[in-house]
């Protein structure tokens, strides 16, 4: 067990039982959804989640010597320039027991809940290498035995995955499968006394693949239906290394997250006992999307951690470098940049922790959809942070002698993997307007049998929109939700979410099922959704921060209406786009464009040199 681990135990020892649940309400967690609909279920985001003083004692304790072994023993130049992390680095992490981070205490990880994991997420993520390596063994390596497996698979595997004694991959994507997870080609086959899988097949873009023990394997197995009738289904396997038949491919060479260990992972004839597979047999899909969801929040205050490190050691730049007998600091060009630097390290943090926040609570919530905005949102805004920063410093932050161009190239895996944001984006606005379709349908099945109420209120509520309704949603009032100081911001989102409600049922009505095809429509939608989930929880963390007196709320009010009214415009003009017949909308132009240029594999316009005559 890691020294760490001993002092958490011991602080644990010595709160009351019960300290560490998050005084959050409901078991509801249907927030982002509800959006789709025009609705707010305030009691999903405020108050803003907060833990118990016990519980931030607790995350005072490990803060610290997580801090300092980073400072202090990480040499991330040092890692990215042999693109290897070295012995001595990784046994430092598992002495501080960050490869068990939310294994339960029982198997001797450290049982941190998902608001904890988000903080310490903030000081792994300023080595990206390091912050990856772990990432693939927990987040998603691990991840399947944690939330699906048996005791027994429990209790044999977990606890060396926590003390780092072995180590996890997660093994999915495949040459000719990526993003269309369910083509995979590797496959289990049943041996004839059903005790067992020969396992064959190879996956690609591995990480942690040439230094795991641990593999979660998808493959395809036969199964046969109630009717009889044979077909694929993807099952997930817990494979071991010491199995045999398990080889890897040379480390890749990277852009950026170098010193991470990525390769081809290949099996051949490798037996696995059928005790091994994770949830049912033919259930594997259900499961790599129930690991991948579950994981994503994090990255928002791992990329919030990285900005606030940019921002300090950018602002010093900028307040000691002087050009035309001025600090940097005193131009308004650069004074923007930190502006938007802190607006998004601001948002993106609030929506992390109140994800997180949201998944403490009591239950199993669902916060899918919440988990991807957040993806979404973090690796975009860390991506354009990042940018930038690196403008801030201009020819100095190109030299390889300083970090910022090694954080740039870390950075830009952060759209691509766990889930792609285009793919996110999809599954942002398909399941949210599948969650209203239901209802909406509800509703039309209501009136045709004859209930007059529902009839009637559908009627009212399209006659209030002709004549220009007031949205209330009670964020602002008497009886509201959020602080005074944020009436402007809180009615600017009480707008957008009404009229976005009103937009998602036009979409519906229009397109029926086909809008599964409209990907520009669905990247519209899932945009203002994103937005309204951000606004919402800056609101709620700075509504909040004003009313127990945080020091410099007033920064958070001036960061949260800055962004509040950028989202409320942006919202605005995307939902005019979504408009039959709509003057903004270039989709169609967008699309001939694409098809004349794919036509051709080539850019088609003639050399401006060129003459006809």
């Amino acid at each position: 067990m890691s020294g760490l681990s001993l002092l958490l135990r011991a602080a644990r020892a010595a709160f009351p039982a019960g300290a560490r649940q998050l005084r959050t309400g409901g078991l509801r967690s249907a927030y982002a959804k509800e959006l789709f609909l025009g609705k707010m279920w305030k009691e999903e985001v405020f108050p803003y989640p907060e833990i118990s003083n016990e519980e931030l004692e607790e995350i005072n304790q490990f803060v610290g010597p997580v801090e300092k072994f980073f400072s202090e023993e990480v040499d991330s130049k040092k890692i990215d320039q042999d693109a290897k992390i070295p012995p001595e680095t990784l046994k430092g992490l598992k002495n501080l027991g960050l490869f068990g981070m939310q294994i339960p205490e029982e198997y001797g990880g450290l049982g941190l809940s998902n608001t904890m994991y988000a903080r310490l997420g903030e000081i792994i993520s300023l080595d990206g290498s390091v912050a990856v390596t772990l990432a693939a063994h927990q987040a998603i390596g691990l991840k399947g035995i944690l939330i699906a497996g048996t005791d027994e698979q429990k209790a044999k595997y977990l606890p060396k995955l926590a003390s780092g004694e072995h180590i996890a991959a997660f093994c999915l994507t495949e040459p000719g499968s990526g993003s269309d997870a369910a083509s995979i080609q590797t496959r289990a086959t049943m041996s004839e006394d059903g005790k067992s899988f020969l396992l064959n097949g190879s996956k690609i873009w591995i990480s942690n693949g040439g230094l795991a023990d641990i593999f979660t394997v998808f493959a395809r197995t036969e199964i046969v239906d109630n009717d009889g009738a044979k077909k694929d289904k993807i099952t997930a396997l817990i494979v071991e290394r010491a199995f045999g038949g398990v080889t890897n491919g040379k480390p890749e060479d990277k852009l950026g997250i170098r010193g991470s260990n990525t390769c081809e992972v290949h099996f051949e004839n490798t037996k696995v006992p059928v005790e091994n597979v994770i949830g049912e047999i033919g259930g594997g899909f259900k499961v790599a999307m129930n690991i991948l969801n579950s994981g994503r929040f994090s990255m928002g205050s791992a990329s919030a951690g990285l900005i606030k490190k940019l921002i300090e050691m950018t602002a010093e730049y900028a307040c000691t470098r002087k050009q035309f007998n001025k600090k940097l600091s005193d131009f308004g060009l650069i004074q923007e940049k930190f502006t938007l630097m802190a607006v998004k390290a601001y948002v993106m943090e609030s929506m992390a922790y109140l994800t997180a926040g949201m998944m403490d609570r009591p239950g199993v919530p669902d916060c899918s959809v919440e988990a991807a905005m957040v993806k979404v949102f973090s690796s975009e805004g860390a991506w354009i942070c990042v940018s930038e920063a690196l403008q801030v410093l201009g020819g100095l932050g190109y030299m390889k002698d300083y970090p910022y161009e090694r954080y740039l190239r870390d950075s830009r895996i952060l759209l691509i993997f766990e889930g792609t944001n285009e793919i996110l984006r999809m599954y942002i606005a398909l399941t949210g307007m599948q969650y209203a379709g239901k209802i909406l349908t509800g509703k039309i099945k209501e009136i045709k049998k004859g209930n007059v109420g529902v009839a009637l209120e559908i009627f009212v509520n399209k006659f209030r929109d002709s004549l220009g309704r007031k949205v209330d949603l009670g964020l602002v009032g008497e009886a509201g939700v959020a602080h005074p100081s944020l009436e402007e911001s809180s009615k600017k989102l009480e707008e957008n979410i009404y009229y976005f409600g009103t937009t998602v049922e036009g979409l519906l009505r229009r397109f029926g099922k086909t809008i599964v095809d409209e990907q520009l429509v669905l990247k519209r939608v899932a945009d203002v959704s994103i937005n309204l989930f951000a606004m919402t929880a800056a609101i709620s963390r700075a509504s909040r921060s004003i009313s127990i007196g945080l020091r410099n709320h007033d920064h958070e009010v001036l960061l949260t209406n800055i962004f509040c009214t950028e989202a409320y415009f942006k919202n605005n003009y995307a939902m005019a786009e979504l408009e039959k017949y709509a003057a903004e909308n270039l989709d169609d132009s967008i699309k001939k464009v694409a098809q004349q240029v794919l036509e051709k594999r080539a850019y088609i316009c003639s050399h401006p040199l060129e003459r006809t005559f």
